[in-house]
Parts: C-alpha cells; structure tokens; sequence
C-alpha cells in the first residue's frame, strides 16, 4: 500500500473555536499524506455548522473536497456522531484504508498522524493505535487501559494502595511507557483504525451516548484478532472533556451510568454486570469508611455512589413503553462497514 488513504473525522459539540484549532493542527499532516477531513457537526444548535463552514472556506480548506463540513442532523453521541462521518466514506465514493478519530479539543503536534500511520503499516495486525495525551498545562493523561472487569473495579472504587498492589492486573489504567505497547484499549480523542477491522466488527455501538463506546469498539476487535496499541511517540494535547463539562461535574449524568451498565451487560451478561456493580459500591463504601479516619479529596463527583446504587436499582424495575434501541451500527449502502456492531 504506496499511499493509503485516510479519512479524518473531527467531531464537533458546541467547541466551534477548538474545533477549528484542531482542524487547523491536523491540516499540517494532512500535506503530507493521501487524506480527506469531514467536520461532522453534531447538532450543536448554537450556530457551529454555519461558523465552521464559513471558515473552512475562507482558509480555502473546502476546495477539491479536501475538507467537508457536515451535520447530523440530531446527536446521538460520540459513537453515532463518528459513525456518520465514517460512512460518508472519501469524496469520490471509495472506503478509505483508515479511520482517524480526532476529538474538537486535541491538537495533534506535527507528524503525530504520520507516526501512527507508519505504526500500522509496519504491523498489519493492527487495528487500532492511540496517541499519547499531555494536558494543555503539559501533564500527561491517562491514556491506554485494560478492559473493565469486577476485580478492576473493584481496584478502581478502594483507591487503597494494598488494593492495587494485589490487583495489579486487573488496575485499568495502564502503567506510563515511552515504547509502544499493546492495550485492551485507547482513548478516541486520537485514535487511528484500520478499515479492514471495520469490516469485520462494524462501527460504533449507538447505545452508548458517550463513554465506554471505544472500549466496546476495541473489545469487539480484539475478539476478532485485531490488536490495539498505544504509541507515544504521537504527542497530542487534549483539553479533556470540553464537549462534556466532565472536568466540571458536581454529579455523574445518567448517561455515563447507562453506558457503563450497557457496557458490562452486552459483553459479560447480567450476573456478571451484577458482580462488577458490586464491586464497585463496595469498594467505594471503603474508600468512604477510610476517609472517616484520614480525610482525602474524595476524587469523584459528589453523591457518586448514591446516584450509581439508585441507577442500578431503577435498571432493574420494569420499564413500561420503553423504546426500542436503534440498531448499533446502520450502514450506509455505498459503505462496506456492514456487520452488526452488536
């Protein structure tokens, strides 16, 4: 493959200035390789697509369709927001050879994109890499993970140093490395994915709103032999959570809780999502009894376990006229993503 394509995907909510920024960031790489950008605006309904658009001309990035500024109409989420770009395939009709996943608050440093693609093409078992994050102040984030499981979360929840010593392989985020390594998984604010392994897993699961969604997208992969990898010789920096407000929360959304549930019951079944859930309150009921005796940041949102036990619990109660989920991943016909993400 002397020059494969990639499609760049750079999802927009409500971040018209960032998005920008991290549009023009890409653009540099972008010189360099056989790639296309689409700008999916998510249904900001704050004048994003018209901002976006504007600009995008004005810097004369829209001519031979080298960057196309879309909307979806609705936002489903991270998930479905990607989704619509992918399928949108290049602008001639053609699938790309890879997927690059590009969040509005990640600035990529010159040649971040490169170092990924070159990662890939010397490993054609590959089917997802990430980059390594430093925050905007230049502090490194937490970037590749192992999946979740009930010893995990359990580890996670205690935040007790013997805990995590004992649990060592089950301890989610992943120790810090300046050598490529292989992962359960890695974050989508800089994610490059192999459309062959799209092929064979389909897209983004819809359910998820936002979180847990690459997490699933790369279990799936790793089931059908597609390895993740983390890459840190591909530096960007992330704002984190702009679109989201995470790093502002005074309480977890139901959404996060939704997707952590759907998570657990789609890949391990409802015992096992029952023994993760109590996992997770016990060991965040220890942490609470050991910062009785020696008080610490409680390192979570307020109210956190009461509105994780109350979630669980309403989970469980008989839902009347429920709607029925849209499928998880819908395909376009002119794509080749075709198999059910489920």
């Amino acid at each position: 493959m002397t020059h494969p394509s990639i499609l760049i995907i750079l999802l927009n909510y409500r971040t018209p200035d960032m998005t920008l920024r991290a549009a023009n960031a890409v653009m540099a790489d972008m010189d360099q390789l056989n790639a296309e950008m689409i700008i999916v605006d998510n249904a900001s309904g704050d004048g994003s697509f018209d901002r976006i658009t504007a600009i995008a001309q004005q810097r004369g990035w829209t001519q031979d369709n080298r960057v196309r500024v879309m909307g979806t109409g609705q936002n489903g989420g991270f998930g479905a927001g990607n989704n619509f770009g992918i399928r949108q395939g290049l602008s001639d009709g053609r699938t790309p050879d890879f997927v690059y996943l590009l969040n509005s608050d990640a600035f990529i440093d010159p040649g971040a994109l490169r170092v990924l693609l070159d990662f890939m093409l010397r490993r054609p078992d590959v089917g997802f890499a990430g980059s390594r994050l430093r925050g905007d102040d230049g502090a490194p984030h937490t970037t590749h993970f192992r999946f979740p499981t009930i010893a995990g979360e359990f580890e996670q929840a205690t935040k007790l140093g013997v805990v995590t010593r004992l649990l060592a392989h089950a301890v989610i985020p992943m120790p810090r490395t300046e050598k490529p390594v292989q992962a359960d998984w890695t974050a989508g604010a800089s994610m490059l994915i192999r459309s062959d392994a799209l092929r064979d897993i389909g897209l983004f699961d819809e359910t998820f709103f936002l979180y847990f969604e690459e997490t699933d997208l790369c279990r799936r992969g790793s089931m059908a032999g597609w390895q993740t990898w983390f890459v840190p010789q591909s530096t960007v920096t992330h704002v984190g959570s702009v679109s989201t407000g995470m790093k502002d929360w005074t309480r977890t959304p139901g959404y996060w809780f939704d997707s952590r549930r759907h998570y657990f019951l789609k890949n391990h079944g409802r015992t096992y999502l029952l023994g993760a859930t109590v996992a997770r309150a016990t060991g965040a009921a220890l942490w609470r009894l050991r910062r009785l005796v020696s008080p610490r940041p409680m390192g979570e949102p307020r109210w956190f376990l009461t509105d994780f036990l109350c979630h669980a619990i309403r989970a469980n109660l008989p839902q009347r006229g429920s709607p029925i989920p849209a499928p998880y991943s819908q395909p376009l016909p002119s794509q080749t993503f075709a198999k059910d993400s489920k």
